[in-house]
């Protein structure tokens, strides 16, 4: 992810987010050593078809965001930035990769099951801006996950 990328980020998390973080936020990922923000960009058009955000510290990767344009969350694209995600935790020496995601957001819940995310704990009102509690998931990096 590059600044150049932020407008269509910005557009991606308005539409898919009740709160969506702030394009100051976007920058300071940008910015941060351990954070690695990456987009996926259509081949044909150049456009961002979405995007993701994950620190890397110490043994951990930990999925902060992950989103992609409606008209193209039929193509795949939520799985290769998940997978890239993983391969470049891996890539760094991380053991495990987490995340938190909506208990409602059933699409999502299945993406990390297909990958292999295991159920780790609730976070109960963990989204404050709905009250909606967060289903803590996880899994194990191995050395194949890495290419």
């Amino acid at each position: 992810m590059e600044r150049a990328d932020l407008d269509e980020v910005m557009a991606i998390e308005e539409v898919s987010f009740p709160t969506p973080w702030s394009r100051t936020l976007f920058e300071e990922e940008i910015g941060r050593s351990f954070s690695d923000a990456l987009v996926a960009v259509s081949p044909e058009s150049g456009e961002v078809l979405g995007y993701a955000v994950c620190w890397i510290v110490a043994d951990e990767s930990h999925l902060l965001n992950i989103a992609v344009r409606p008209d193209a969350r039929v193509q795949r694209v939520g799985t290769a930035l998940l997978r890239e995600c993983i391969r470049r935790g891996a890539r760094a020496g991380a053991d495990l990769i987490h995340l938190e995601v909506r208990a409602g957001n059933r699409a999502a819940l299945r993406l990390y099951a297909r990958d292999g995310f295991s159920f780790r704990g609730i976070r109960r009102g963990y989204y404050t801006d709905t009250g909606e509690d967060a289903i803590l998931l996880s899994r194990e990096l191995r050395e194949s996950d890495a290419t």
